[in-house]
């Protein structure tokens, strides 16, 4: 399919959002699933909740623009969600797989905030207005859950990773090493 205008290329880059969505839709429940941490279940199901409004919106958009909203599969979002599967069938610790999880998912969150950045300033220049707006909502929440999940990992599941199969005394003697 030949792209010869903004215009086409914008619905082209939306229908890839589109499809990463969906593919997400059914990645987040096995993530929320394995992981063992309660905040970061919790961190997946809210995200869970705020990815079916983003493929709401995104219907809106296609509604408005007179054009299907399938037609591409995301081919980035197919190896991404892969590369997270993959994880999940290794032997690894519960804390280790928490902060293997957020790196899968920030991997995630990061090329969802790419895509909508590059679609709402196609939006912008093409003089839809209303879609630029659904479509910044959409980039603020990535951007959201991109920054629980630093939070995360840095408060606490990056920590609790570091420490597995350690004994008390060991993460003691660890902690005060870092410390100095």
């Amino acid at each position: 399919m030949q792209l010869a205008t903004l215009r086409e290329l914008y619905v082209d880059e939306l229908r890839d959002l589109y499809s990463a969505e969906n593919q997400i839709l059914k990645a987040l429940p096995k993530m929320a699933k394995a992981a063992s941490s309660a905040h970061l279940k919790n961190a997946f199901q809210e995200h869970l909740e705020q990815t079916k409004g983003h493929v709401q919106r995104l219907d809106k958009i296609f509604d408005e623009l007179g054009a299907r909203a399938k037609g591409k599969k995301c081919r980035a979002m197919e190896g991404l969600i892969e590369e997270g599967k993959e994880l999940l069938e290794k032997d690894v610790e519960p804390d280790v797989l928490d902060a293997g999880l957020i790196a899968a998912a920030q991997k995630v969150e990061h090329y969802e905030m790419a895509g909508y950045g590059c679609v709402r300033t196609y939006a912008k220049l093409l003089g839809d207005d209303q879609s630029a707006e659904l479509l910044q909502e959409t980039l603020n929440e990535e951007g959201e859950t991109d920054e629980k999940l630093t939070e995360l990992a840095e408060s606490t599941i990056n920590l609790k990773a570091m420490h597995d199969g350690q004994s008390d005394e060991e993460q003691k003697q660890e902690i005060e090493t870092v410390g100095t």
